[in-house]
């Protein structure tokens, strides 16, 4: 084997180091300078599959890879291209190349391999955790967790069939400092948080008109689309585009709203709403894009208390002072949790009473690797539930929740309707129409079940 790269020394040095100034209270859960130092002492490693590393992919490979108590073993993409360039830098930083496996379901027949890692296209996320789970493996799952509801359900049951760590990659939920900013939401320091707004804005340009051409030769088109039922290669899909079309995509609300959703229904204490609306289109350009540029939902609970989520791809104007964030409304105040690893304390007269600093800077809006040593605590957290049955900060179920409201709300748009909705399980009530959307068609043969 190769001496370990310099780059994953130092990262491992950084982080040791730099603990007990990232912990809440000096602890990090499932991270701690102690644990670590065990850690580090461990000769075995969990062995893990990256699915999909054009982009996302690409930086949870080389995050995983840092990591010393793992090692990346297989990378899977249907791009030729982007695989070659991930296993390079996988071997750079951890010192032994991982095999290129273009289909990710031949890892999963590998008994050594301890979990699949999924950063493929939203389409892609549950099918892959589902055939994962069946084979006995634990799965890393980037958000959102599903294309819509009923793969979600699907997710759920998975889990609890074959007892298996599924952790959702809503990495904020591991962030020491935005952790502390709900505890405080939830221990009273604004009195009874009844109201919260998150956002997220970016200057996204027009993807154009798309013309049907050749599949190129670095790519399996037909593993790409996998579950989706088949459409012709056209020449503004890939590799990003994907997120703007419903056959593959859901649109802004899942690809950032997600994270800001999270902490909203994480503050708030609440799980599944009673009422959903809202509203949006794409307005900024006319072209291929099929998911709306700009959109707000609202969202009512049985709890008395309601949240909303306004989406802005193709208008970059900062709300308060941040592309992304999330405030809590109280009695006694206002909790603003920035796009970092930051939150300040309002009075009811604005007046600023706590301001904790962002000790890490990330940019919100690096579609690819944002907040790499933060997100490592997350990475660390699913390696302490699959080695020590250790409570993940994001399970499967919560991040379901999570999913499903974005989801809501897309439905709620396509539908032109108000969804009422079962404060239990957030099923619509007495709408068929918007139940349509409920779940998906698929490609004959690659329907999920578990």
């Amino acid at each position: 084997m190769k001496k370990v790269n310099e780059s994953r020394r130092e990262f491992i040095k950084k982080t040791v180091t730099g603990a007990a100034a990232l912990s809440v209270g000096g602890a990090l859960p499932g991270f701690s300078a102690r644990s670590y130092a065990s850690i580090l002492g461990a000769n075995e490693r969990v062995k893990v599959a990256v699915m999909g590393v054009n982009s996302r992919g690409f930086a949870l490979a080389s995050n995983y890879a840092l990591q010393p108590n793992c090692e990346v073993v297989y990378i899977s993409d249907v791009d030729s291209r982007a695989a070659d360039k991930c296993i390079d830098a996988v071997d750079k930083i951890q010192g032994s190349r991982p095999k290129a496996q273009p289909d990710f379901r031949k890892t999963l027949e590998d008994k050594n391999m301890d979990a699949l890692v999924v950063a493929a296209p939203d389409h892609w996320h549950a099918p892959a955790a589902i055939l994962a789970s069946k084979a006995g493996k634990h799965v890393y799952l980037e958000k959102p967790c599903s294309h819509n509801p009923h793969e979600g359900e699907l997710l759920v049951a998975a889990a609890k069939k074959y007892k298996n760590v599924i952790q959702m990659g809503n990495q904020r939920r591991s962030w020491p400092k935005v952790a502390e900013a709900i505890a405080e939401v939830q221990n009273g320091i604004i009195g009874r948080p009844y109201f919260a707004k998150g956002w997220y804005t970016n200057n996204r340009p027009s993807i154009g008109i798309g013309k049907e051409v050749a599949v190129p030769s670095w790519l399996n088109y037909e593993l790409w689309q996998g579950p989706a039922p088949r459409q012709a290669y056209r020449d503004n899909i890939l590799h990003y585009n994907w997120h703007w079309f419903w056959n593959w995509g859901t649109g802004e609300a899942l690809n950032n709203g997600t994270h800001m959703v999270d902490l909203m229904r994480w503050g708030l204490g609440v799980e599944y709403p009673t009422l959903v609306t809202s509203a949006g289109g794409r307005y900024r350009y006319q072209d291929d894009w099929q998911t709306p540029d700009t959109q707000v939902i609202t969202m009512d609970f049985a709890n008395k208390t309601s949240m909303t989520w306004e989406g802005r791809s193709c208008n970059g104007k900062h709300i308060e002072d941040g592309s992304v964030g999330v405030i809590f409304y109280g009695d006694t105040g206002s909790v603003y949790i920035e796009g970092g690893n930051s939150y300040k304390v309002y009075d009811l007269n604005n007046k600023l009473v706590k301001d904790v600093k962002n000790d890490i800077a990330i940019d919100a809006r690096d579609r690819m690797n944002p907040s790499q040593k933060l997100d490592a605590i997350h990475i660390q957290n699913f390696f302490d539930g699959i080695r020590k049955g250790t409570p993940q900060t994001s399970d499967i179920v919560g991040g379901h929740q999570s999913t499903l409201l974005c989801q809501l709300g897309n439905i709620a748009l396509r539908s032109g309707s108000t969804l009422h909705t079962d404060p239990t399980n957030g099923h619509i009530k007495n709408n068929p129409e918007a139940m349509k959307l409920w779940k998906r068609e698929y490609q004959r043969g690659w329907e999920p079940t578990v």
